[in-house]
């Protein structure tokens, strides 16, 4: 019934990956903690984005307004 052994011995290969792996994990973090800080920054210096549309919204209804005088103004030296 005991017939699994379990040998304790652990090569020098297997401590150099392990070495390796948790190596290329922890750059593999940093890099992306670096990313999601950049994204953070540029996320918080630029407006929101309902703020840019109603500002854009607001310059449509100017620039609509603007044309909608122009064309009267063409229409009254016309007639």
């Amino acid at each position: 019934m005991n017939a699994f052994k379990l040998d304790r011995t652990v090569g020098i290969g297997i401590i150099v990956t392990l070495a390796i792996q948790s190596a290329g994990a922890l750059m593999w973090g940093g890099a992306a903690e670096a990313r999601l800080q950049n994204l953070e920054k540029t996320t918080m210096t630029s407006p929101p984005m309902a703020e840019r549309m109603a500002r854009i919204e607001e310059q449509m209804t100017m620039a609509r307004q603007s044309l909608e005088r122009i064309e009267l103004r063409l229409n009254q030296e016309n007639n």
